[in-house]
């Protein structure tokens, strides 16, 4: 849906997941198994994955602002079942948060979004306002006020049905 870059780290490979699933369409690339594939989901954590999918749509649409697309299972829970711990570079001193499973892709949710609440960048992913899309997004405004994947077509058409309605 958007033309906006990646989001940064290891942000992208949640909205990667996010956006796994066109809502206007309803074609979800995990039905695939290069969509799978790509983010190392086998056929039998689908559901698991759906299900953090939407835990995360549901935390990206709180990030701007908007109420939740449905009830989900609470982000928090999710990644609770993800522990992680500090690896530290015998050679350099350097630490880092890693998942003690580095398998799953829980594991690897649970330390980008360690990665991005130290980087000060988990509340700029965020999912687009609309109610056909609801894409992840990278928000890359200065004031992070960011409200659509696209102002060219979701923002478009939002301001469009608004010039419609005043003019009704």
């Amino acid at each position: 849906m958007s033309e906006r870059s990646a989001a940064p780290g290891g942000l992208a490979l949640i909205e990667s997941l996010v956006n796994t699933l066109d809502m206007e369409t309803g074609a979800d690339s995990l039905d695939t198994p290069e969509g799978r594939e790509r983010l190392g989901v086998p056929e039998a954590g689908l559901a698991d994955a759906r299900e953090l999918r939407e835990s995360l749509r549901a935390v990206l649409l709180a990030h701007a602002g908007h109420p939740p697309h449905r009830a989900v299972t609470p982000l928090g829970t999710l990644l609770a079942r993800a522990p992680l711990y500090v690896a530290v570079d015998e050679r350099d001193g350097a630490a880092r948060l890693a998942p003690a499973d580095a398998g799953p892709l829980l594991s690897r949710v649970a330390a980008a979004v360690a990665e991005a609440l130290v980087a000060g960048t988990w509340t700029r992913l965020k999912a687009c306002q609309a109610q056909t899309c609801h894409w992840a997004y990278y928000d890359r405004s200065p004031a992070g006020r960011g409200r659509w994947c696209s102002m060219q077509v979701c923002g478009a058409r939002e301001k469009m049905r608004r010039y419609r309605t005043k003019g009704a």
